[in-house]
């Protein structure tokens, strides 16, 4: 993660350009919901369960919002698909109070066998790419089965792990005078 001017048009890092990715995935609705299940990985039965999870993380978080989006991602990078969305979709049932900088995303194309995360500005700083990892691990044994409804249950439930273990270092760090 590499901190950019806000005026930048692309990332001086990586070459990350928005208004590349917003042409490459031109074909893509940019309305949609925070659970956009498009690949129809999540069966009737689990997609309750996971609705209840992502509300409950939404309850524990109040800050944060969590999506679910499955589909092909038609030989794209899913990474930048996820970032594309978290910045360019309109999220028709985010709740008003909500916007995306508070968003995350868990984003599995299952024809490439890819999963990731990705979130938005408000939890910059709070998540690295080992914290990704780690998360998406606790799922990939699920998601090899094709149980994808169970396997993101795990992503949601290890990713509120990582994020209580944080704040609770945070907190630690500011009694002793340390900052965050």
């Amino acid at each position: 993660m590499q901190a950019i001017h806000a005026g930048a048009s692309s990332c001086p890092h990586c070459g990350f350009d928005l208004a590349r990715s917003d042409e490459r995935f031109s074909d893509f609705p940019r309305s949609c919901r925070l659970l956009e299940d498009r690949a129809g990985l999540i069966r009737s039965a689990e997609r309750k369960r996971v609705m209840r999870l992502m509300s409950g993380f939404s309850a524990r978080f109040p800050q944060l919002s969590f999506a679910l989006h499955t589909g092909s991602g038609a030989g794209k990078d899913l990474r930048e698909f996820g970032f594309w969305l978290i910045n360019r979709a309109s999220f028709e049932d985010l709740p008003e109070d909500r916007d995306a900088s508070g968003l995350v995303l868990l984003a599995i194309d299952a024809d490439a066998h890819m999963a990731t995360l990705c979130w938005g500005y408000r939890i910059d700083g709070h998540l690295s790419e080992s914290d990704t990892f780690q998360i998406l691990s606790r799922a990939h044994a699920y998601w090899v089965e094709e149980r994808y409804g169970e396997g993101v249950e795990r992503v949601i439930e290890q990713l509120a792990f990582v994020l209580v273990r944080r704040s609770r270092k945070a907190r630690r760090l500011e009694r002793k005078g340390g900052g965050a």
